[in-house]
């Protein structure tokens, strides 16, 4: 397989593992120490992921007084493809929390009663993935 071709199909299993998930790991990193919380998502492609945290959580605290986070898009077996990542978390507001809701209810419909309750809409910045597919040899995962 050549390098493209290696990174074409890396690219489409993120993209495809992003798309099968409604929801993910976010660890989190705060006074109160280490953290980690599922949290339902969207992705706003490759490089961007949208979410909604309880606005008197413990997982938004850490955000605010750290915005490192780490997380993991898995169905938990290790056998099934799955998706590693640093990322940056930004609360949002205004034009952009109006936004966040609609995408992330677009893909997890489940998701619409979370934003009658004390909610922050959050984007993620992922600058690199590591996709994982270990019946395919991937193992270590590929950068993407």
């Amino acid at each position: 397989m050549t390098t493209i071709e290696q990174h074409d199909a890396v690219e489409a299993l993120l993209h495809s593992t992003l798309a099968a998930h409604k929801s993910m790991f976010l660890a989190t990193a705060g006074a109160d120490g280490s953290w980690v919380s599922g949290v339902y998502f969207a992705e706003d492609g490759p490089h961007s992921l949208v979410l909604v945290l309880e606005e008197r959580g413990r997982t938004l605290k850490a955000i605010q007084e750290n915005p490192e986070v780490a997380l993991v898009v898995s169905t938990g077996s290790p056998m099934e493809p799955f998706l590693q990542a640093r990322g940056t978390a930004v609360v949002v507001d205004g034009a952009e929390d109006e936004a966040v809701r609609r995408h992330l209810v677009a893909k997890v419909p489940e998701a619409a009663p979370f934003l009658a309750t004390p909610i922050r809409a959050v984007r993620v910045s992922v600058p690199r993935w590591r996709v994982t597919d270990i019946p395919n040899g991937w193992l270590p995962g590929k950068e993407f």
